[in-house]
C-alpha cells in the first residue's frame, strides 16, 4: 500500500488568462519534511491553497490520503498554519483553543499543545485580539495542531520573527517530525528549507525546476564557493569580482563568498593580491546560489521557447 500522503497529478491553475501554476505533478510521503520554495508568483501559495481544498484546480486532481482534500475526514487529518493568522475576537486564547479542540474527534490536550508551541499559561487567559505579532503566530500554531493532525501545513510561519523565536519554532516543528507527522511548508528563508527540509520541490513561473534533497540540488551544480574574513572587506571583493573564474562575490554574515568553479584558482588569487584571508573555508554553492542560478536558467530556457515559437 501506498505511504503518500499526498498526490497531485497533472495540475493546473489558471487565473482568468493567467496560469498560477502549469501541468505539475509530485507525491509527497508519510514522515517527509518538505519545503516548497520560489520567488514571488511563483505558484507556490497557489498549490498550498489547492493541497487544502481552499481553491479548486483547472485541471487535474489532488488528493490527500488518497481522497478530496475537502472530505471531512481528511479536514480531521491536517492542520494549516496560513501567513496571515486571523483569531476570533472577543474570546480569551484559551477559548478560542476550546472552540478548535471541539472541532476534532481526538484533539491534543490543552497541556501537549503548551508543550509543543511554546504558549505560555498566561498567554491563553489574554484576549484572541489583543496579542502580539508573536503571540498570534504562537496562537496560530497551536490551533494548526488542535487536531493532533498527520499532516502539516505552515506557510511562511517564520516571517516577522526574530532569530531567537525562528529557531524556536523550528525546534518544535524538529519534534513534530520526531512524532512522525509529515510536515510541508513555504518559506523566504533559504537557510531554513536547507537546515529543516528532506526535500525541496522549486517553483518557478508556475512549473517544477527542481526537487530533490538540498544536497542533491546543490550538487547538480559545478558551482562552489571559497568564502574567508578579511580586514578590508571593499577591497577583497573588488579584487576577487574581477577575476574570470568568480562569476559573483558578496558579503553575508561577516564573511566573503566567492562564488565560482575554479575553487583552486580563487584560493592562490588569495595569497597572491594579498587580501588577508583569515578563517577561509570551501563548501558546495549555498542553496540560495543554486536558487537563483535555476530561476535564472528557466527565465532564459522560457525567452528562448518564446522567441522560437514566434519566428
Amino acid at each position: 500500500m501506498s505511504k503518500a500522503v499526498a498526490e497531485v497529478h497533472q495540475v493546473t491553475r489558471k487565473f482568468g488568462k493567467t496560469t498560477a501554476v502549469n501541468n505539475v505533478s509530485f507525491t509527497i510521503e508519510k514522515g517527509s519534511t518538505v519545503a516548497i520554495l520560489g520567488p514571488n508568483g511563483a505558484g507556490k501559495t497557489t498549490i498550498v491553497s489547492m493541497m487544502l481544498g481552499l481553491i479548486e484546480p483547472t485541471e487535474g486532481y489532488i488528493h490527500l490520503f488518497n481522497k478530496n482534500p475537502k472530505h471531512i475526514s481528511v479536514r480531521e487529518k491536517i492542520g494549516a498554519m496560513l501567513q496571515d493568522v486571523s483569531v476570533v475576537d472577543k474570546l480569551k486564547v484559551h477559548e478560542v483553543i476550546a472552540l478548535f479542540r471541539s472541532y476534532y474527534p481526538s484533539p491534543l490536550s490543552m497541556a501537549e499543545l503548551i508543550a509543543l508551541t511554546g504558549l505560555e499559561k498566561k498567554d491563553l487567559n489574554k484576549w484572541a485580539d489583543k496579542l502580539s505579532g508573536g503571540q498570534k503566530r504562537r496562537v496560530g500554531f497551536a490551533l494548526a495542531l488542535t487536531g493532533n493532525p498527520d499532516l502539516v501545513f505552515f506557510d511562511e510561519p517564520t516571517v516577522g520573527l526574530d532569530i531567537t523565536a525562528r529557531r524556536l519554532f523550528w525546534e518544535k516543528v524538529n519534534a513534530l517530525k520526531a512524532k512522525g507527522k509529515t510536515i510541508i511548508f513555504t518559506t523566504h528563508y533559504l537557510q531554513e528549507a536547507d537546515d529543516v527540509a528532506e526535500r525541496i520541490i522549486l517553483f518557478n513561473r508556475g512549473e517544477i525546476i527542481a526537487d530533490g534533497h538540498p544536497n542533491a540540488i546543490k550538487q547538480q551544480l559545478a558551482i562552489r564557493n571559497v568564502s574567508f574574513q578579511s580586514d578590508d572587506t571593499e577591497k577583497a571583493i573588488q579584487q576577487l569580482q574581477s577575476l574570470p573564474v568568480v562569476s559573483r562575490c558578496y558579503q553575508k554574515d561577516e564573511r566573503i563568498y566567492a562564488v565560482t568553479e575554479d575553487t583552486d584558482a580563487v584560493l592562490a588569487a588569495l595569497f597572491k593580491l594579498d587580501l588577508n584571508a583569515r578563517n577561509i573555508a570551501i563548501e558546495q554553492g549555498r542553496l540560495e546560489e543554486v536558487f537563483e542560478y535555476l530561476t535564472k536558467q528557466n527565465e532564459e530556457a522560457l525567452k528562448n521557447e518564446q522567441h522560437y515559437n514566434a519566428m
